[in-house]
């Protein structure tokens, strides 16, 4: 990067910072630094609830995930508005009229303690994790593209934001991601109106387009039923709507966020305008990827676009092998050059038949390409068996670095730490509040002085820090690394969802049953997983129905060995 580059990241690093740290003035007990008072309007907690979303993770693998598999990803949000609409009537009221700090303390009031540790156990696991990838994600990527140490990269990635999340709690928070999610907009915004700048002069966003349209790279919607397609209609607005339900409703992370507004309207107002503004936001950022596709068919790309990895490739055996299929790789990549040209002129001329012959020969020439890569796939895996050959996370990274004007890519750069920090910081405050409220208060020690708790919540938020430090530098070559975080929590949030549907709608079964029925579901879902026999989506849907479906089973059985005793 060049001098100004570094400029730009240094500042705009430290003016959020300060920003958190000045915005934590004044806590003096759990509600304040957990709830902030409940004092946010509904525009800020809808810019905190995008902004714990919108991870490192959507920002650099969204854009790859449309390059590679076309705008279908975005149908995994299909499900988001509907479960809005339910959170507001059922959940909202509810975790307002209890005043409660977490999700989980409902949880006993309506069951038992057993269940929720259970649930917020199963929440500090999977949020700890997620968290863990969430800071390994751009860290990866940073020091390939950079030459940075990956592991200091992590500790840095991580370190950096634990002062302020530390220091201010929620409302630090809070604050400091409006103003990140202000600055990741108008950079992505930017970097998207460069894709389309940089294309041939003949080329504008309509050509591009209908160039990315006919190479199937705008397939929004996909209405086929496949129980193992991860990505359709079917499996977006169902498996979508648990996965939403579950992840607003039960997560701690997200309810944390919605639980800061100062009334049931202010929060449920940032909820029903999150339903609005997650879709187009997705589709925005995969609409990124998809020009990205069309820049890279105008101008070479690479054969993999994790240039480290090939450079260490290089320095192998394999050395002369891989040069000759990127030599071949080139040479496809100057034909379709052309046959992109041809393909607009079609488009433009509105020449059915001949944009039909184009697009054929376009595609051909596309395949032949793929399988050169694939051919080169084989070889880093020959070089080195512990190699990640998944480069989808790298693509649009490659393209900042190599195409913005300095200046730009320091603030692309910018917006990786930024995107970290919003999701991360969120959790780490949604993992210090589970862990003390739910485990620490009510198990240890529940009859401390407002000053003690304030220093443990404090101090907890360091130690879930430095875990997820910990797991990031154990996380690495997991693929696409959007998908991985779902995946993860797919494994979790239907159980978890299942035993918050009991608690609403399904009086009669009391806590033991549910216990029971949860870990039970849990096992059947983990083995589903395991056995590939559905797409990760559906595993929320699964969860959710198997608890409700066995807890009514158990429940008779406990009723009489409790008559009986």
């Amino acid at each position: 990067m060049s001098s100004l580059d570094w400029v730009v990241l240094i500042a705009t690093l430290a003016i959020i910072i300060l920003y958190g740290v000045w915005k934590s003035r004044g806590q003096q007990n759990m509600e304040s630094y957990f709830l902030g008072n409940q004092s946010m309007p509904w525009y800020i907690v809808l810019l905190s609830i995008i902004g714990t979303q919108a991870s490192a993770i959507t920002f650099i693998s969204a854009p790859g995930q449309a390059y590679t598999d076309g705008m279908r990803f975005v149908q995994y949000y299909f499900g988001l508005p509907l479960a809005m609409v339910v959170l507001c009537i059922t959940f909202v009221p509810i975790f307002h009229k209890l005043k409660v700090y977490t999700a989980y303390e409902f949880l006993e009031k309506r069951f038992d303690l057993k269940t929720r540790t259970l649930t917020s156990s199963l929440f500090l696991i999977q949020r700890g994790l997620s968290t863990g990838i969430s800071i390994c994600a751009p860290s990866i990527i940073l020091s390939s593209l950079l030459g940075w140490n990956l592991y200091w990269t992590n500790m840095i990635m991580g370190g950096l934001l634990i002062i302020y999340t530390v220091a201010g709690g929620t409302r630090a928070v809070a604050y400091t991601q409006t103003l990140q999610l202000a600055i990741i907009f108008g950079g992505m915004f930017l970097a998207g109106w460069m894709v389309v700048h940089l294309l041939p002069a003949d080329i504008g966003f309509k050509q591009a387009l209908q160039v990315s349209g006919k190479m199937e790279k705008l397939n929004v919607i996909v209405t086929k039923f496949d129980w193992n397609d991860k990505y359709n209609i079917w499996s977006g607005v169902i498996g979508g709507f648990f996965l939403a339900l579950s992840y607003f409703g039960t997560d701690q992370s997200q309810v944390g966020r919605y639980l800061t507004a100062r009334s049931v309207k202010e929060s449920r107002m940032g909820l029903l305008m999150n339903g609005l503004v997650k879709v187009p936001m997705q589709f925005l950022i995969l609409l990124i990827g998809a020009m990205v596709f069309v820049f890279y068919l105008y101008f070479r790309a690479p054969i993999f676009f994790n240039e480290a990895q090939l450079a260490r490739v290089r320095g192998t055996a394999q050395g002369p092998a891989l040069e000759q299929l990127e030599s071949r790789y080139n040479q496809l990549a100057t034909r379709k050059q052309q046959q992109v040209k041809e393909l607009a002129t079609a488009l433009e001329q509105e020449d059915a038949a001949a944009a039909a012959t184009a697009k054929k020969a376009l595609q051909q020439t596309d395949d032949q390409a793929q399988a050169v890569r694939s051919a080169a796939l084989s070889l880093m895996k020959e070089a080195d068996p512990a190699a990640d050959t998944n480069d989808t996370n790298y693509i649009f990274l490659h393209f900042v670095v190599n195409n913005l004007p300095k200046g730009l890519v320091g603030l692309l750069i910018a917006i990786i730490f930024l995107a970290a920090w919003g999701s991360i910081a969120a959790a780490l405050n949604s993992l210090a509040s589970t862990t003390v409220i739910d485990i620490y208060q009510r198990l240890y020690n529940g009859h401390a002085s407002p000053e003690h708790y304030l220093k443990v919540s404090k101090l907890w938020t360091l130690i879930w820090g430095v875990f997820c430090i910990v797991v990031a530098q154990f996380a690495s070559g997991l693929g696409s690394l959007i998908e991985v975080v779902n995946v993860l929590g797919s494994w979790f949030y239907g159980v978890t969802l299942g035993i918050f549907m009991v608690a609403f709608y399904l009086k009669r079964v009391g806590g033991t049953a549910t216990f029971w029925a949860a870990i039970a579901a849990e096992a059947v879902v983990l083995a589903m997983y395991g056995a590939e026999k559905v797409s990760f989506l559906w595993l929320n849907a699964i969860g959710c129905v198997l608890v409700v479906i066995f807890a009514l089973m158990i429940q008779p059985f406990v009723k009489q060995k409790t008559i009986a005793g």
